[in-house]
């Protein structure tokens, strides 16, 4: 036995070294050969996000997502309201047909806009309850609503929650020019309901209205993603979202991606997926160094995207944080950014797709290599380039890469398998020519 063991490491320790060929090209797992990737996102757009936090952001060069409440901003052309049945109509009704699923999603649909101070609130404790797959409680939440509608409980009065509340003090214009900075602005919705309580037809209302204000004030680049308030993962609310966003924060159920929510308190662990989605957000109470290991975990595992969740800033907002811890988390992920790639919710999607539908073609003839990469998704979104990895010979030391009119200079980087080079190409458009000397 010990002379066989003996025989096959004499064997693998004589046998030549088996060299990558040159033109093999595959696309890196990330955007420029980094070990993970990091998403920086923001909800509700309450104003010390823009005030404070943004301009922190911008110090460490650092792109950040915004999902904004549509709303409450000054310009926007749609704002919340219900469509339905007379208000009076459902009212009446609720006195002899008890709440269920056959009228639950019409009268909570309806609670926010009776005119009165305090139904809302229970739109809010019922969408909740679906949230949590307790919809009996729900029904029991609406009805005892409508009850106390019925005999006089509330005030006269327009309600609205604290996020659209707290959302308030920004306009388009500086929202614009914080996109053309390099930061993404996506919707979340017109008002920040609990979707999981709307019916169809008020659903469709915030997210098709919510869109159509960032794309008349924004563009059409900016109508990719959305994050339905809440962080719901109801599959109903999610189902109609994503027939108006291409991206959703709260899923994206893609067969090669691990999906771990920001209340789901499981690690990135062993998994047969190429990627982990890993959301984490930070509260008032969540250590430092917790924040930190989060990143440390996302730069050593190779197949994790990290996706902060970040609300109020300096007592404004959700579980505000203090500028100075955010400062120095920032930091904290600028001083790795050698091994991570931060990039907007949007841009790192549309990595991953592109790179999971992608096909490279490579050939080596004479002194060029050429590569050529496809995929079928639209090119209304999916124009990101993608890194690629293409070794070359040996004797190419500096190395033009060449796709239409850019020019890239290179110069070759070897590992076990030989000599190589990274460089961003497009798929969809003419081949890269790689050459050397």
């Amino acid at each position: 036995m010990k002379k066989l063991l003996l025989l096959i490491v004499i064997t693998l320790l004589l046998s030549p070294i088996v060299k990558a060929q040159p033109g093999k090209t595959q696309i890196t797992k990330w955007q420029y050969g980094r070990n993970g990737a990091v998403s920086i996102t923001w909800d509700d757009g309450s104003i010390n996000q823009f005030k404070v936090a943004l301009p922190i952001l911008n110090k460490l060069q650092l792109p950040a997502t915004f999902f904004i409440i549509t709303g409450q901003i000054p310009g926007s052309q749609y704002h919340g309201k219900f469509i339905g049945r007379p208000i009076k109509d459902i009212i009446k009704e609720t006195a002899t047909i008890p709440t269920n699923k056959d009228n639950f999603f019409e009268r909570a649909s309806a609670g926010g806009y009776l005119g009165l101070i305090g139904p809302l609130d229970y739109h809010y404790k019922a969408g909740s309850l679906v949230d949590a797959g307790k919809t009996e409680a729900a029904y029991k939440a609406i009805d005892e609503c409508y009850a106390k509608v019925r005999n006089g409980e509330f005030k006269p009065g327009i309600q609205h929650n604290d996020e659209y509340k707290d959302a308030h003090g920004t306009t388009w214009a500086p929202i614009k020019a914080y996109a053309a900075q390099g930061h993404e602005f996506a919707s979340h919705m017109v008002t920040h309901p609990r979707l999981a309580a709307l019916d169809e037809t008020n659903l469709m209302y915030e997210a098709e209205k919510s869109r159509l204000d960032v794309l008349n004030h924004l563009g059409l680049a900016y109508t990719f993603s959305a994050e339905g308030p809440f962080g719901t993962e109801n599959e109903r609310a999610v189902a109609y979202l994503s027939k108006v966003y291409p991206a959703l924060r709260n899923r994206m159920p893609e067969p090669w991606l691990k999906e771990i929510s920001r209340g789901n308190k499981d690690t990135p662990g062993n998994t047969d997926k190429e990627y982990v989605q890993y959301q984490r957000g930070a509260t008032t109470k969540t250590p430092l160094p917790m924040m930190k290991a989060w990143v440390d975990t996302t730069m050593n595992r190779k197949d994790t995207w990290l996706v902060l969740t970040h609300h109020g800033v300096d007592g404004i907002g959700w579980e505000p944080l203090p500028h100075q811890e955010l400062d120095e988390y920032f930091t904290y992920i600028k001083n790795h950014q050698d091994k991570l790639w931060v990039a907007t919710f949007g841009d790192v999607t549309k990595y991953m797709r592109e790179r999971q539908s992608a096909k490279v073609q490579s050939s080596f003839k004479g002194d060029k290599i050429t590569v050529n990469i496809t995929h079928p998704l639209s090119k209304v979104f999916y124009t990101i380039p993608l890194t690629l990895k293409t070794y070359v010979p040996a004797d190419w030391k500096n190395i033009n890469a060449v796709q239409g009119n850019k020019k890239q200079t290179l110069k070759a980087l070897t590992d076990a398998n030989g000599s190589y080079v990274l460089y961003q190409a497009y798929a969809n458009v003419s081949p890269v020519t790689l050459s050397g000397s």
